[in-house]
């Protein structure tokens, strides 16, 4: 039979195993949990990681076509460009004979070359007049006679037109003193040889209108005549011939 002292270390042993045992396996569950907890959490922060690796090339890609769309509408703005000059530069040659006919044209017309053609001469002369006229200058011819020929000429379309042989320009001066004209300084007497290069046809056409520059040359005593049909031939305005 066992003493109670024995009995009560007995107990007081077991306690203690107990503790122990428990007090492990505490440990073992709460490092157990821990553990999973952490697993989770770099589970979750490898899913937040690659869910922003998504969205970061989603964007990225976004960027990328939008760029793309702008590189597309400015490549089509240079092939328009470069279409139409292409399509300039095939009809240049038709273009630039175009502008250097225009400009033989205006050098034409401002005197700058020697010029020859079909056109019409007008010869402008005093009328006759006795002693007995109250005022001769009502007889003879003035320089706005001659203004009004030149002029109608030009609205005919004459290419050019020349004075006694003298080409007339955009800047030509006339001058009447007395019975002589005075041209860009230049004193000529009368008659007054007026020639003109273009259709002769529509120049003759023009100075003979009912009411037109023949008929007030002839009411202000001027002797008018024509000659149509001629091959005229002028000097430039530099030309010492």
């Amino acid at each position: 039979m066992k003493k109670p002292n024995s009995r009560k270390r007995e107990n007081v042993s077991k306690s203690i195993i107990f503790s122990l045992v428990f007090l492990v396996l505490g440990f073992i569950l709460s490092y157990s949990y821990s553990l999973s907890q952490s697993n989770d959490g770099g589970d979750n922060f490898a899913a937040n990681s690659q869910f922003e690796k998504e969205v970061k090339f989603r964007e990225e890609l976004i960027e990328q076509q939008e760029r793309n769309k702008t590189l597309r509408e400015e490549m089509q703005s240079k092939q328009d460009v470069l279409q139409e000059f292409e399509s300039e530069f095939s009809s240049g040659q038709e273009n630039y004979s175009e502008i250097a006919a225009e400009a033989e044209k205006l050098r034409r017309y401002v005197g700058l070359m020697p010029v020859e053609g079909e056109g019409l001469k007008i010869i402008l002369e005093d009328g006759e007049y006795g002693a007995q006229t109250v005022n001769p200058n009502d007889y003879i011819v003035h320089e706005s006679h001659v203004f009004h020929v030149i002029h109608e000429m030009y609205i005919s379309g004459a290419e050019a037109v020349a004075v006694n042989g003298q080409r007339i320009h955009s800047n030509s001066t006339i001058v009447c003193t007395g019975p002589v004209i005075e041209v860009d300084g230049v004193k000529y007497p009368a008659p007054f040889t007026i020639e003109a290069i273009g259709n002769p046809e529509v120049l003759a056409a023009s100075m003979e209108l009912p009411g037109g520059v023949l008929d007030q040359l002839v009411n202000d005593n001027i002797v008018v005549t024509m000659d149509e049909g001629l091959d005229i031939t002028m000097p430039a305005l530099l030309s010492e011939s």
